[in-house]
Order: C-alpha cells, then structure tokens, then sequence
C-alpha cells in the first residue's frame, strides 16, 4: 500500500502562538493551508503570558466590528492590565526599599498598555479564530510529527516545490514530559526534548505516514525546531549560567507592591520579577542558585553553538527544581516582608541565554519564526510578542502570493526585516537580563562592584519602547520606499515631510476620523483591519476651502478607473473594487459643510447591487457628538492644504508616502509595479445580483 500523498499552499509546523499567528493570517485570506503539532495536547496554563502593545493592537486588527464572534479581541477585555513599574533595591543599609515608580507602559505610545494573561488562553483564541474565518474547515491536526523535509530549487513559482513526510503518533508517545502532579514547563525549558518523539520512529505501519506536498513550509516549532535543524541553520548567541524559577500563584504577604509589577533586587540573595496576573494570580521569575547538572547529559544535546555544545556542562537537571525549592529562594529575596504560596498553578526554570539565527529562510519556500529563529530571556516579556509579529510579517506576504496577486520576491523582506529585530532584541534583552541578575551595588558603600540600579533603570525605560513593539521600523525595501524621506532622526525614524509625523516604515499609529455619512468617530487602524489589503490613505486637505482639491481627487477618477492604474490593474476581474486597494479618502474640512455627493464615485462607490459603500469617506478634522475634537491631520503632521497621500501594507506598516496630485498617485502605482501582478486574465465568476452574500464581512475580503 502506497503512502497517502496530499497538497497544500502552507504548511505550518508547530502550533504555538507564531504558527498560530500565520494560520490567522491565511485563514482570513482564504488561503489553503494545515498547521500541525507533535504534541497531542494544547496548553491549558502557564508559559508565556505578556502581551505588548503592538501585539494587542494586532488582535484588534483581526477582531472587526461586524463580525458576530468572539476573537482575539478578548485578549485585552479579559487580561490584567499593567499599569505601574515599582523598583525595590537595598539602600545603603543593605534593607530592601522602593526606590521608584513608573508607568509600566509609556504613556501614549498606543491605545493599549502591557497585559497579561497565560498562554492557552490566546492559543483558545486562535484556534476559535481560524475555526470561524475557515469556515470550519481548519483544525490543528494532532499529533503529527515531521520526518523528512526536501526542497525543489528548480520549482517553479506558485508550484508545490516542499515535500514534508509526516507520522501520526499515538497519543501516549505524543503527551507531553512532566514532572510531579503539578502543571509545568520544565519539559520544554531544557534540551532534549525533541529525542522522546524520534526514538522510536520505524515504517513499519505506512499508514501511519503522509507525504505532503506544500508550496510553503513555516517553522514555529520551538526553541528545539526540527525544522531549523533540517535546512543546517545554527543558532549563534551564548548560555549564560544564570538559572530562573518561575511561579504562578497567589501569593500570602505583606509585601505592598504585590499588584504591580516590581523588579527586586536583593543585596545578597538574587532578584525578582514580579507580575500580576488574572484571577489573583501572579507570577514570580525568580533568580535560583547553581542548580545541579544532569551527568547523564555531559555529551547529548545542548541548543546553541557547536562550540557550545562542546564545552557544555550538561543538561540542567530539571528533577531537582521543584515549586518549594523556587519559593524558598523567594522567601530570602522578599525579606523583611513575608510570602508564601497557595493555589499553585504552574511553574518552571530556565537558563538565560541569547540566540538567534544568522537565516531565518531557505529558498524562499521555508522559513523559521518565533522560537526557532530567536531564544532569551522572558525578562521584557518578549518572547511570544516578538513570535507572533514574525508570522504576522509573513502571513500576508504568503498570502498575496499564494493568491498570485504578488511575486515570489516579497518574501525575501521577511528575512531582512525580522532578522534586524531578533537581533535587536537580542542586544536589548543581553544587557537587561545581565543587569537583573547581577548583585547590586549599594548606595554610598565602599564596594564598587556590582550592579548600578541607576543605569539598569535607565536601561529599562529606554527598552519599553523597544519592548512595546510599536516601533519596528523595517528598512527600505520592496514593501516599503524610504524615496525621498528625511535622513533618520536620534530615534532612527525617517520621515517625509508631506506627512512629518509619520515614520515610513513603521506601523502607523492610530487616531480618529469621523466618518462623514454619519459622524461616528473611528480609528483608523479599525478602518485598516488585518485582511490582506493594502490601503491607500488620500489625505484631500481642507476641500471646502480649496476648491483645487476637489478637482485633483476627480483628476484621481480617472485614473482609478483605468485598467493600467493599479487599482485595477492588480485586481482580478469581477472582484470587489476594493478587494485588493482599500483606498480611504480623509479630508479636512468641517463634514457639516460638504455631502458625500460633493465627491467622486471612487470616495463612495457602488458595488454589483449598487449598494454606497460609505466607509472610504470621511473628515479627518472637526467635533465629534461624544469623544471631543477629531484633528488626524495634526496628528500625522499633514497640511491642510497640500494633503497627502499614505500607503500602508496589509500589516499596518507606512510603505509610503507622496504628495496629493496626480504626480503623487502615480508614485503610488510606480510602488505597486514594483511587485504586484496583473490581474488582467484572472477573471472571477460573475457576481449573482440576486445572491444572498450577507457573509461577506466574515469571509475573506482578498482579491474576491
């Protein structure tokens, strides 16, 4: 009996947040993908827990107003929400004191702030996310576990160039390591994992295999990526010999900062992170003494280098780190104040260190995210943020190529723009964690050494813009065209001075508008939701009080209109005008004084029943019934008079930004040429005027 051979467009392995992330990302664009896992349980506790500003603006990207299920959006309504920063550190009698506090997230950096909450709920909300924009038709297929892995360099574009074998294992092979009766991660938080899933393998049973055929592979499969290990990709960085316990549980104590998030400093007993999580529950990263090496593991497995393998210690032996052993180290970190434990719910150690992979793709066919690409510290509560913001770069891209709307090149941005902040996040996370874990030098004393909680504070509040992820700024690119722009500020962004507040680059920060059909104010980066389209933002100017204006955007009519100007050009036949280009026009005079009619079809246009869409117009400036004055126009520097014109990626991020003219709307389909790919041929099914499509803002919103 032959093995059972299938294809798909993607194929994700490991079904973590990244993969999780990806799968979001192609579910909503419709296309045809699986994600598969070697474990046969999801996570219910414990592992990752913070949520950063840009990742929680992302799940509100996928999270639209008129859908009638609940999504990622509940990632901000149910978390805890961070608000303040405590620093404790002895003074210069050695007695453990509150030197300071702080926000915990800058204040105004994004309409969210820094968030907990454990990792199998965000996972819970994935899977209920792809399950509804897949029409069902996607579930993580469990347990799976990967082969073999051989990629066609000669393949054409857009074909099935990977091949993955796949086995499916028996439960009890695929449960999880543990260990004692309580919830952790220590089977993950060490080596050696992988090697429990491989021992055993044998073909003696073919069907129990699989031969799948994908176009793309993505690897978001941990620290230990088999996939990584298949395509000879090394990780390059350092293991530290500081080891970390971590709790959650509710804690009994005097301490009084205990419901914000602290950062302790002991004078001779370690250090602490303190963070409160949902349902009374906080977690404690706790800095452990020299834990014991397993000397059955002086020459297995050791992630890192190949000179760091060979000089390895071993294994650390995860037997000997037990919740008592964490809470006791604890006990002496907290003193004078008292702490103990009830209700524990998890818990784990770790060693720090910093890795990241010198590629994070092969071949343009498969690539490595979260985990796999990158490995540090949980200090800035980076590591499933950064993760998801991986696939969430690669996601679209897949999916504007898969579709056959881009070329194959757009994936080469994936590499350079997220290597950049892997290894950004790599330095940043290098001097915080040395600077936690080191003894700390106390005030006024005559010993110098140690660590200065000056510049460790300092360090901490210059990473919080590093850590909030709203200020990824990806370089010039085919995505992105810094032409033009100003050279990089103290804080690297680049502007033009069209619109000098806007880094090209960078995702766009969200302000209100007001919609002109019936004055509601929105955000814009609501209007912008994660649906693979790009937007092309028409900043018109004051139109009442320059008349000019409105005849440059009847001047913009006809070209939209021409089947050689983007808009059309790059959207298949028969699909929704604005199925690939959301162009949103935002003017800025009072919408009190002028009506919709007073401006070109393309600011209203009518599909195939002739229903108005009235959701591309608006005033960028004015007062709003409820929520005060509305000036985006000021927000993003743009004169009310010369206007502008701003494209942002399916990702939210400024690709460009031009002038408002016909010379301007041009460079925007000079952009486009660059790498989309005529639609012409591509001719959709005609649209049934008579058909019920009331399901329209649920489905896929790309090139239909």
């Amino acid at each position: 009996m032959a093995i059972k051979e299938s294809q798909t467009d993607v194929l994700i392995i490991g079904a973590g947040p990244s993969g999780f992330m990806c799968a979001t990302w192609l579910a909503r664009c419709g296309i045809p993908f699986r994600i598969i896992d070697k474990r046969s349980t999801e996570v219910f506790a414990g592992q990752a827990d913070g949520l950063q500003c840009r990742s929680l603006e992302i799940f509100k990207s996928f999270s639209e107003k008129c859908f009638d299920f609940a999504t990622l959006d509940q990632g901000w309504k149910v978390a805890n929400h961070m608000i303040e920063m405590c620093f404790w550190s002895p003074d210069e009698n050695g007695q453990l004191v509150r030197n300071s506090r702080v926000a915990d997230t800058i204040p105004g950096i994004s309409r969210f702030t820094q968030s907990v909450i454990h990792q199998g709920n965000i996972e819970k909300w994935f899977e209920e996310s792809i399950d509804n924009f897949s029409g069902g038709k996607v579930k993580v297929e469990r347990p799976l576990l990967p082969v073999s892995l051989q990629i066609n360099e000669d393949a054409e574009p857009n074909t099935h160039a990977v091949d993955v074998l796949v086995k499916k294992l028996c439960n009890d092979a695929a449960r999880p390591e543990q260990y004692g009766k309580v919830a952790n991660g220590l089977f993950r938080a060490f080596d050696g994992d992988q090697e429990q899933f491989y021992k055993d393998i044998t073909k003696d049973n073919e069907d129990d295999y699989e031969l799948i055929h994908a176009k793309y592979v993505v690897g978001s499969d941990g620290a230990h990526s088999w996939v990584r290990k298949q395509l000879g990709i090394d990780m390059e960085g350092e293991q530290t010999d500081f080891v970390w316990g971590v709790l959650d549980m509710v804690p009994i104590t005097n301490f009084p900062d205990i419901r914000s998030r602290c950062a302790i400093h002991s004078k001779d007993s370690g250090s602490v992170m303190v963070i409160p999580r949902e349902n009374d529950l906080v977690r404690f990263y706790i800095q452990l003494k020299e834990v014991e090496r397993d000397p059955n593991t002086l020459t297995k497995e050791f992630s890192g280098t190949v000179e760091e393998r060979r000089s390895s210690k071993g294994r650390i032996d995860r037997s000997k780190i037990t919740p008592e052993s964490i809470l006791k180290q604890a006990q002496e970190i907290f003193k004078p104040y008292s702490l103990e434990m009830t209700d524990l719910s998890w818990y784990t150690g770790y060693q720090i260190g910093q890795r990241v992979s010198p590629k994070f793709a092969s071949s343009n066919r498969v690539f490595i995210s979260g985990d796999a690409c990158h490995t540090h510290s949980p200090k800035a509560g980076q590591g499933m943020n950064v993760s998801m913001q991986d696939t969430y770069n690669l996601g679209f891209k897949l999916a504007l190529v898969c579709k056959g709307l881009a070329k194959q090149d757009i994936l080469s941005t994936y590499e350079s723009e997220r290597l950049k902040v892997a290894r950004d996040l790599i330095a940043f996370d290098h001097k915080l964690s040395r600077l936690f874990s080191g003894k700390p030098m106390i005030p006024n004393s005559d010993v110098m050494d140690g660590v200065n909680l000056d510049e460790f504070h300092s360090v901490y509040l210059e990473g919080n813009k590093f850590a909030s992820g709203t200020i990824v700024d990806y370089e010039d690119s085919l995505l992105v065209s810094k032409k033009g722009a100003s050279k990089p500020d103290e804080e690297g962004r680049a502007y033009c001075a069209l619109a000098s507040k806007v880094p090209i680059g960078r995702r766009l920060y969200s302000s209100s508008m007001i919609a002109q059909s019936d004055g509601l104010p929105v955000h814009i980066a609501d209007r912008a939701a994660s649906d693979g389209r790009f937007r092309v933002l028409i900043f018109a100017g004051d139109v009442k009080k320059n008349p000019g204006n409105i005849q440059v955007l009847y001047d913009f009519q006809e070209l939209i209109d021409s089947n050689d100007f983007f808009a059309k050009k790059y959207t298949p036949v028969n699909a929704f005008s604005n199925s690939v280009f959301d162009i949103i026009t935002i003017h800025a005079s009072n919408r009190h004084d002028v009506e919709i009619e007073d401006f070109p079809a393309f600011t209203h246009e009518l599909d195939y029943k002739r229903r108005c869409d009235y959701w591309s117009l608006y005033s960028g400036v004015g007062e709003t019934y409820h929520e005060g004055d509305v000036d985006i126009y000021s927000t993003y520097g743009i004169d009310k008079k010369k206007g502008a014109i701003v494209v942002l990626r399916p990702d939210s991020h400024v690709a460009l930004v031009s002038e408002f003219s016909v010379a301007g709307l041009n460079e925007v389909n000079d952009y486009f040429d660059k790498f989309m790919i005529p639609q012409t041929k591509n001719v959709l099914p005609p649209k049934d005027p008579q058909a019920d499509d009331t399901k329209r803002f649920v489905l896929p919103k790309l090139a239909v």
